[in-house]
């Protein structure tokens, strides 16, 4: 197959390029020498957007993948001894290679089930009520993802229910934001909404599916727990020396609010498929889309046919269920290539 006809373009948000302002203040950032280690305006101007878009006064960490956010910020919580509740589709728990648990030097992920994508409160206290005192996992935190691995988004009321519970039994709120942005621009709300009001305590805030090469920040809400990170960033090789060009594309996405432009377009673009979906091909989506991603049936003549055609995606829930992402830069002409084809073959 020619190199020319692979597409990649529902495959992941992480296959999209870097947006235009994030790649013009990458640019920007290379054009001089600047301090090290973190020292520079660029981290600095971020770390205070940051601090603005939550309206809170938070500690913002950089490190570079997704899976050190979300690992690092657990380690920052737990000791081995602890356990830590999630979904079992958890990105934690499905794609992360046990990362948390190293990190954590053994700290147990708990699961609990739903067809959401989100963390049921009655499974939650079935798993905290038996844990043995002592004998058991002491409870910690529980995880969740915004927006969830199906594509879901906790609402406002939920989170804090949630903050509710882990404040009740003594524990911390984690939130996996690897797609947070599309989270916001899908519940029009204020981010603080979602988190530190709702009683999150940490959030993996995350940049590479929203615009940026690499470089995903970890928020401290509760400033207290954040005590010592950088020894634990620089320890597991994720404090950037020349942190600037981490820096760099963020303030690119944080001026002029291009995070939240660029999530609702991946938005809008997902809702534009699936009703395409439904209305050419006569496909209805397996979960609501509320965020950038579209979960459908497809059998095997469709998955063949498809992949004759150069496209790429990934099945995501068996048995058929695949999974077809968008992001800041999907359009029409690629919606209806796709879109196209599914008819034809069918």
């Amino acid at each position: 197959m020619r190199a020319d006809t692979i597409r990649y373009q529902f495959a992941s948000d992480n296959t999209a390029a870097i947006c235009p302002e994030a790649w013009a203040a990458l640019e920007e950032a290379n054009a001089h020498y600047a301090p090290s280690y973190g020292e520079d305006e660029w981290t600095a101007k971020v770390c205070e957007g940051i601090r603005q878009v939550f309206e809170v006064d938070c500690d913002v960490y950089f490190v570079f993948t997704g899976t050190g956010a979300n690992a690092l910020g657990l380690a920052q919580l737990c000791q081995p001894f602890h356990g830590v509740i999630c979904h079992e589709r958890a990105h934690i728990q499905t794609d992360e290679g046990g990362a948390t648990e190293f990190y954590t030097r053994g700290a147990r992920l708990f699961l609990t089930n739903s067809n959401n994508g989100k963390v049921f409160l009655g499974e939650a206290e079935k798993l905290v009520a038996q844990q043995v005192e002592l004998h058991g996992h002491m409870m910690r935190a529980i995880s969740i993802a915004q927006a969830t691995e199906l594509g879901t988004v906790y609402t406002p009321d939920e989170v804090a229910a949630i903050g509710g519970f882990a404040r009740a039994h003594r524990m911390l709120l984690h939130m996996d934001g690897a797609r947070f942005a599309n989270a916001v621009a899908s519940l029009g709300c204020a981010p603080k909404t979602i988190t530190w009001k709702a009683g999150v305590n940490i959030l993996s805030f995350g940049g590479t599916k929203n615009g940026v090469a690499a470089g995903e920040l970890v928020i401290f809400f509760d400033k207290k727990s954040s005590r010592d990170f950088q020894y634990r960033v620089k320890q597991a090789g994720h404090l950037g020396s020349k942190m600037r060009f981490l820096a760099a594309p963020w303030l690119g996405l944080l001026n002029g609010d291009v995070w939240l432009r660029n999530a609702r377009h991946a938005n809008e673009a997902a809702r534009e498929l699936a009703q395409r979906l439904r209305n050419e091909a006569g496909m209805e989506t397996v979960f609501p889309v509320e965020s950038n991603a579209v979960f459908v049936h497809l059998d095997d003549q469709l998955v063949r046919g498809l992949h004759a055609r150069g496209w790429h995606f990934y099945k995501f829930v068996e048995p058929d269920i695949y999974r077809l992402m968008c992001s800041w830069s999907t359009n029409d002409e690629e919606i209806s290539m796709l879109v196209g084809d599914l008819v034809a073959i069918k």
